[in-house]
């Protein structure tokens, strides 16, 4: 069966102007949050943003997001989208905060669903946390297509990491999450609730049938062994030939039995737990209970 969606990521990538590509990067989280604009109407997306969040006070705040909204403010430019590649576990997002203040439609792959069943049942979230997506405002399947400005763009459905995970190729670049990671670092884990390491092989092989001149921006950066510095920007053909993981010749099994072996020696994201409740909201924290305060569980001996 051809890959239609896969295509018209292809033929858009070869066709397509370039957008204009903004990267913060939060070192307590290793997280680079990219704003993509068009440079003809000023048109942009916000990927993958960033909440400040101090876990012993338990307090959440916004410089990380401020400092985007000063860059989108001193630019010009009109924000469309607000882009999440997934659930994440290690950082909360700033969507909504955004939102506030610069506008934009939140946006995550359709199987949030599956996402937000499992964590739902984790966190015993009540009846009233709703499982059906509806807290974002655009839940986005494989091949859907949209724009950014003149740009097209379309979005890519890449399980693995999670059930839920979306990499969107917008013009000459594509968002990958964290599906990949830098060629010299590898790729990411596969042991969450839902992930699967041969699933992720296939997504990543995937998107290595993406053009090698394709720009890949990476949502995080843990500075690889003998490298001083975050780099978050590759390409295509740089991740197909040198990604220390899975590279050309590698082959699915031995991936998987990698993948697998590698995941087992890794500890949970310091903020996992706060994160997921957070980020299967949108963004959004916990309703307050009956005094007015918001709260995040603690769950033991679960993940």
């Amino acid at each position: 069966m051809t890959d239609t969606a896969l295509q018209q990521a292809i033929a858009q990538v070869r066709e397509a102007a370039a957008p204009v590509v903004r990267t913060f990067f939060d070192v307590p989280t290793f997280t680079a949050t990219h704003v993509v604009h068009d440079p003809a109407t000023k048109r942009a997306a916000i990927i993958d943003s960033v909440a400040d969040f101090d876990q012993p006070s338990g307090r959440v705040t916004h410089a990380s997001a401020d400092a985007v909204i000063a860059y989108v403010r001193a630019e010009g430019l009109g924000v469309d989208w607000l882009l999440e590649t997934h659930a994440h576990a290690d950082h909360l997002s700033d969507a909504p905060y955004l939102q506030e203040h610069l506008g934009g439609t939140i946006v995550i792959g359709r199987d949030i669903l599956t996402v937000q069943g499992v964590f739902g049942s984790i966190f015993n979230e009540p009846h009233s946390f709703a499982r059906d997506g509806s807290q974002f405002d655009r839940l986005l399947h494989d091949g859907e297509a949209f724009a950014l400005g003149s740009i097209p763009a379309v979005a890519l459905h890449v399980p693995g990491h999670t059930p839920a995970c979306m990499a969107y190729v917008i013009g000459d670049a594509v968002f990958v999450g964290d599906t990949l990671f830098m060629p010299d670092y590898g790729t990411a884990r596969a042991d969450f609730p839902g992930g699967d390491a041969r699933t992720l092989f296939r997504s990543i092989r995937r998107l290595m049938q993406l053009p090698d001149e394709t720009r890949v921006f990476l949502c995080h950066d843990y500075k690889a062994p003998n490298r001083d510095t975050f780099v978050w920007e590759t390409t295509i053909g740089a991740e197909r030939t040198g990604n220390v993981h899975v590279h050309g010749d590698v082959s699915e099994d031995d991936f998987v039995q990698m993948r697998e072996a590698r995941d087992k020696t890794l500890g949970m994201p310091r903020l996992i737990l706060p994160s997921i409740q957070v980020n299967i909201r949108a963004g959004h924290l916990p309703e307050p209970e009956g005094n007015g305060t918001r709260y995040l569980k603690l769950p033991l001996n679960v993940l």
